[in-house]
């Protein structure tokens, strides 16, 4: 198994202050999305003082391509300036 930090970047700073009607229906798709991986092990806004970002944390089989997961994200497909930091996590420790 691989491990994934993906961090979401919204398009502007203010973003979960300032979000449109169609942004907002855009996040309730990018929710859906993530929610059909099992590998999804969590993901959620994070409410950093300097501006919200999304974070997401993978367990992904060995031949999974997690570009490809968020290259698929309707965010990303949305052109609207999303962008995703992929971070491999080389240990992690699963609390049982």
């Amino acid at each position: 198994m691989k491990y994934y930090f993906c961090k979401l970047h919204a398009p502007r700073p203010t973003f979960a202050q300032t979000m449109t009607p169609a942004e907002g229906k855009l996040m309730a798709e990018h929710g859906a999305y993530l929610r059909t991986f099992p590998g999804a092990v969590a993901f959620g806004p994070v409410a950093d003082p300097a501006g919200f970002y999304g974070v997401g944390i993978w367990e992904l089989p060995d031949e999974a391509d997690i570009k490809a997961i968020c290259d698929g994200d309707p965010t990303i497909k949305s052109g609207l300036g999303f962008r995703y930091e992929i971070h491999p996590m080389p240990q992690v420790v699963i609390r049982k």
